[in-house]
């Protein structure tokens, strides 16, 4: 099909104040400058942040398989994302729009709010949980130099770590208030760094493990009771459950792909960023964690943790920093930008985008601060499902509305139109077939994280919501005829 990017096209002639602001505006073709190395690093980031190693590393350890049979699965599930996030990211890239945008075209104008605020839900619980993992690589260099201090605690967070929370939490505002730019640089020298520290760290552990650690790879993480069946079971959990954790970046990667100036540029980044990146970090992960059961008899999955007990200063340093870095890094781009997107999408003409991104860290600095003592006693991957389970119906709306429903086409003009009998009005600005699809696929992918009658189904939540949601979408809609091609 052609491609209709023309500057004409993107240029929103009629104003709704309701629905348009600069920041929400089609991006031209010359506005943009990122490419496959910007969107590369999105997910080197994503990966490299010490919340993500945190959960790579508790997947070697919580489901019992043979350390190779995790690692197969964690790569999997990288290729899976891929897919998902080529379909995603490819509306963004031709038209310029950024998610909140996007979605209208499937949910309403009004609608579109619906998705919107859960997204911005989720990106704020992420933000204010990556503060958190951020700040303790803070605290480990603080510490370093001037000690651990007299051991008195609130909320689980020692008088240093609330101190390197409200340090890191300061730092990612002032990087956001000076623009997307500002965060791309950020973003492309932060994770390449993270790499070699990883690198560094694996070849340490390695060497003090010695000949105990290949062997360890094999037979430390089983639990040697398994029948084939329910490690096949563990295997699939395992993929399910790393890609409930990409799933915020799944579904509003068009926030990102925006900026990008052609589709292939966006492809060759999830290449590189994702299953290829995946198989190498995942590797390093192993290697470490396993060396961590020789060493100190005990699983470390936090790689700050790891660093203190090697006990090495410089290695502390610069692990710190690069640590702090790469989470910071991916915190802006995935979880600060998105809700700032969303909440600007609420008000245009009252909320910027800037403006957003106040609101949406004010709020995370009380979800980063209960992290340790309240919503992390919930578990890792069931805290990563449930979230994901949420959002997933939207990912099958949106991608069912736009290849099968609307044939890769969307009226710009009316994407910012609220006017009765408009394109994207339906109901009073709300889809209510997408409604439906999202009530009943959303109902069904959450159970599968709350109701221990399907907790054999726990790792699938995303998919099984996503799915689902495209199915009903799809049964809805397909007699029903909205949008015009491009005017």
């Amino acid at each position: 099909m052609k491609e209709s990017n023309n500057v004409s096209d993107l240029d929103i002639k009629h104003i709704d104040p309701t629905l348009y602001n600069e920041d929400l505006a089609p991006l031209k073709p010359q506005d943009r400058n990122w490419g496959a190395f910007e969107i590369f690093n999105v997910w080197s980031n994503d990966i490299q942040s010490l919340f993500g190693y945190t959960l790579a590393a508790s997947l070697f350890l919580t489901y019992g398989l043979n350390g190779w049979a995790v690692m197969a699965a964690i790569i999997l599930a990288g290729v899976i994302v891929m897919f998902l996030v080529n379909l995603s990211g490819k509306p963004s890239v031709k038209y310029g729009i950024p998610f909140p945008v996007m979605v209208r075209a499937s949910m309403g104008v009004r609608g579109a709010n619906l998705p919107a605020m859960l997204r911005a839900i989720v990106g704020i619980f992420w933000y204010g949980v990556q503060t958190y993992f951020a700040s303790t690589a803070v605290t480990l260099l603080i510490t370093a130099f001037y000690g651990a201090g007299d051991g008195s605690t609130f909320l689980g967070l020692s008088g240093v770590a609330w101190m390197s929370f409200v340090i890191v939490w300061l730092f990612q505002i002032a990087i956001f208030w000076q623009g997307i730019e500002r965060i791309k640089h950020f973003l492309n020298w932060a994770g390449p760094l993270v790499y070699v520290v990883m690198l560094v760290l694996m070849v340490i552990v390695w060497y003090q493990a010695g000949s105990e650690l290949i062997p360890a790879i094999g037979t430390i993480f089983s639990g040697g009771s398994e029948t084939r069946g329910s490690s096949i079971a563990a295997f699939m959990a395992i993929v399910g459950t790393m890609v409930a954790y990409f799933a915020a970046v799944v579904i509003n990667f068009g926030d990102f792909t925006r900026f990008v100036k052609t589709e292939r540029q966006m492809k060759l980044g999830n290449l590189l960023g994702l299953p290829l990146n995946v198989a190498f970090f995942s590797f390093i992960a192993l290697i470490i964690t396993a060396g961590t059961l020789v060493l100190f008899g005990e699983a470390l999955t936090n790689p700050a943790d790891i660093v203190e007990r090697v006990d090495s200063l410089p290695l502390t340093i610069v692990a710190a920093l690069t640590f702090f870095a790469a989470t910071v890094g991916i915190n802006l781009v995935a979880n600060f930008i998105p809700p700032a997107y969303d909440l600007a999408n609420l008000f245009p003409s009252k909320i910027s985008f800037k403006m957003g991104g106040l609101i949406t860290a004010v709020i995370a600095f009380f979800v980063g601060a209960l992290w340790l003592s309240v919503i992390s006693q919930i578990g890792v991957p069931g805290f990563v499902n449930a979230l994901g389970a949420v959002v997933a119906p939207f990912y099958g709306i949106i991608v069912v509305d736009y290849y099968l429903i609307k044939r890769e086409n969307l009226n710009m003009q009316e994407l910012f139109s609220s006017a009765p009998g408009s394109a994207y009005y339906y109901v009073n600005g709300w889809n209510t077939r997408a409604l439906i699809a999202f009530g009943g696929a959303a109902l069904f992918s959450l159970s599968t994280v709350l109701v221990p009658a399907l907790s054999a189904l726990g790792g699938f939540g995303w998919m099984i919501g996503a799915a689902l949601g495209g199915l009903f979408y799809y049964g809805l809609m397909r007699q029903f005829k909205a949008a015009p091609a491009l005017a």
